[in-house]
């Protein structure tokens, strides 16, 4: 496979601080960087930039990352045949964070993995019409009753992260009303086998 030689890629950084007057990190899209997480999303969003190095086929010269790249970043545990995916998803993710970016600045915040959901997964969200070749928003939400709409998206949340990444409550102090929701959620579950 190829390998991207060292002294073209010094040449190219280099230029780029120069245009820049800036020592920006430099982040290599890699399999065996760390993977990428909202927290870090969180941290890059804030910071003043850095350089995106993507690798194409068996990557980059060891000599040059060991000489200029600060930071290898992953997707997860699988290979793919270049770093620009990843670099379009980091990308993605930071501007979702960027002011101005999404309608309400805001909104990023009820997102899945966002600190303001202490970790879960977000609830389902629902549009007109209300009733969709058969099936009903479910009525709390029509109801206008802002505690109780509260009350569901949150289990609804529990819920599905229970089912899908029971691993993001495995390390999670939970309040008194989710250890209530995830019991009525068993209860629910239990009755309906």
């Amino acid at each position: 496979g190829m390998v991207m030689l060292a002294e073209p890629l010094a040449r190219c950084l280099e230029a780029i601080r120069v245009e820049r007057i800036d020592d920006a990190p430099v982040i290599l899209f890699s399999p065996i960087g760390n993977q990428i997480n909202h927290r870090q999303i969180e941290r890059w969003s804030a910071s003043a930039g850095a350089v995106l190095l993507c690798g194409r086929y068996e990557g980059i010269d060891q000599r040059f990352i060991d000489a200029y790249v600060t930071h290898q970043l992953s997707l997860g545990d699988f290979v793919l045949s270049g770093g620009e995916i990843p670099a379009m998803a980091l990308l993605d993710a930071i501007a979702r964070l960027q002011p101005g970016v999404l309608n309400d600045d805001g909104s990023h915040q009820k997102d899945s993995f966002n600190p303001a959901l202490n970790g879960l997964l977000d609830c389902p969200h629902y549009t007109r019409p209300e009733v969709y070749e058969g099936e009903a928003v479910p009525e709390v939400l029509m109801s206008g009753d802002h505690k109780r709409i509260r009350r569901w998206r949150l289990k609804q949340s529990l819920a599905r992260t229970r089912k899908r990444r029971p691993d993001l409550l495995a390390h999670r102090v939970l309040s008194a009303e989710e250890t209530q929701l995830l019991t009525e959620i068993s209860g629910e579950e239990q009755c309906g086998e």
